[in-house]
């Protein structure tokens, strides 16, 4: 069972193949026998999972149907869960359980769908590699010696391993599209606006994006159904109505205009990996693609504008963490100022600290100009680039990720180097457009994807080219040795 795609499981439960209470006792059983080996998950819900998964039996007995209805899910941990810890993987909300359920949880159950726990993330979703996380790192199930990309490494490593079909993510910078890439799956990113951000603990709150993470494209539009749609309490959702991401999976690619960055193949670029993205386009041309060489002039400022956004929203949203609410506080503190510094000195840590007070100081008076209303502007620059791109193609087609997953503690020492991976997937957070990585090979052993950018709201073209890039491949259906 623990094979099956979400697709798999919805045609399963619907022709009485199983329940899905003995689904999700299998799952269960097989996360408790194989997550100590990758730390994918922060929490688990057995008790939830089953009370769901007989509630979904007995929705499906009086004749209800769904693609979701008592499908096995789990939630990246900085999704508010009523009265489950919800940690963003931070010793800061260690001992948080929320009080209410985000939007997408509540959209996910009410769907019928049944989570199975919480997922290890970087620490505040602030990382490329899930080592910044208070409760450890995530290995990658490929190769266990190795990372499998943050911050929805959790998320991503349960999937990849087959503990479960899908999950939801977040991506702020790549934080769906990178682990995707690196454990061999399928990411997506949405549109900005497209998936509420209600209860959805806040880095950086004009480019965070929830999203799922599946081994198919297929799954991927499935869960995107459940988990898009408009939402008052969030005043940066978009009142745009939700196609039906399944029905347009099987349009044909004849004639398709696809758009290769000539910037993307640099010298930061892995050869082989360039390589693979090149068989990936002859594989398009094929299915009736037409690729042209287009030109993102701005891509190079893309991640120095990033780590001036990024950071200074993240410095405002995590005032609010000062150990007198909620969270994490110091013991005996002498004073008020003690309390928050030690509170915010102890909780956070220090990937986390880092951030805070690089965006404290991008906000400062007298660097305000120099630095964020700079970077606000080159951000402009790149969308500018987008739209003119986007009226010569349909999508923008490249790599994911310059390099392959990297060994656990490569880059801890190197913080730069690690932001430098982010260099293809940044410029759609910047932009707020929607972004998918697919599975696209392998580089000694390690899995590389290929990343698809579509318009705004076109969420469905990008499902429908990886749909039938998956039809003609097998990429996506490999399985890490062991699992």
């Amino acid at each position: 069972m623990h094979q099956l795609t979400l697709a798999e499981i919805a045609r399963g439960l619907a022709d009485k193949k199983f329940s899905s209470e003995e689904l999700t006792k299998v799952l269960l059983a097989r996360i408790a026998q194989l997550d100590p080996q990758l730390n994918s998950f922060i929490s688990l819900t057995e008790d939830l999972a089953l009370t769901q998964a007989k509630a979904a039996d007995a929705r499906r007995a009086n004749g209800e149907s769904g693609a979701l209805l008592g499908a096995p899910i789990a939630h990246k941990d900085l999704f508010c869960t009523q009265g489950i810890r919800t940690s963003c993987g931070s010793k800061m909300l260690d001992n948080f359980k929320a009080p209410y359920d985000a939007t997408v949880v509540a959209k996910l159950a009410a769907a019928g769908a049944v989570t199975l726990g919480k997922t290890n993330m970087d620490e505040f979703a602030m990382g490329s590699a899930n080592e910044s996380s208070y409760y450890g790192a995530v290995k990658n199930p490929w190769n266990l010696e190795y990372v499998p990309g943050g911050s929805s490494g959790g998320s991503a490593a349960a999937v990849a391993a087959r503990l479960l079909p899908a999950a939801t993510g977040t991506d702020t910078g790549g934080s769906i599209r990178q682990p995707a890439a690196l454990t061999n799956l399928t990411g997506l990113k949405p549109t900005y606006g497209r998936v509420s951000r209600w209860g959805m603990i806040a880095y950086a709150s004009s480019l965070d994006q929830g999203g799922p993470l599946a081994r198919t494209a297929e799954d991927c539009a499935i869960l995107l159904q459940g988990m898009a749609g408009f939402d008052p309490n969030d005043s940066t959702s978009i009142d745009e109505p939700v196609p039906d991401y399944s029905a347009s999976l099987n349009g044909s690619l004849q004639g398709l205009r696809i758009g290769v960055p000539k910037e993307y193949f640099g010298a930061g670029l892995d050869p082989r990996i360039a390589d693979l993205i090149h068989n990936s386009v002859k594989e398009l041309e094929k299915l009736g693609a037409v690729v042209k060489e287009i030109s993102l002039p701005n891509m190079q400022h893309a991640i120095p504008a990033y780590y001036v956004i990024a950071p200074a929203e993240a410095s405002s949203n995590l005032s609010r963490f000062d150990g007198v609410r909620f969270g994490y506080r110091c013991e005996n503190p002498v004073n008020l100022m003690d309390l928050y510094k030690r509170s915010r000195g102890e909780g956070f840590g220090p990937e986390v600290q880092r951030r805070i007070m690089v965006g404290a100081y991008a906000l400062s008076a007298g660097y305000y100009d120099a630095y964020y209303l700079k970077a606000q502007k080159i951000r402009r620059l790149i969308k500018n680039d987008f739209m003119a791109a986007f009226n010569e193609v349909d999508i923008i087609l490249g790599p994911t990720t310059p390099n392959p997953a990297w060994k656990l503690g490569a880059k801890n020492s190197d913080p730069v180097a690690a932001y430098l991976e982010d260099v293809y997937t940044i410029t759609a957070n910047l932009a707020g457009l929607p972004g998918l990585s697919m599975p696209a090979g392998f580089v000694d052993g390690l899995p590389v994807g290929v990343q698809l950018l579509a318009p705004y709201f076109q969420e469905g073209r990008l499902l429908n080219v990886a749909h039938q890039y998956q039809l003609h491949t097998d990429w996506h259906t490999r399985t890490p040795t062991g699992f």
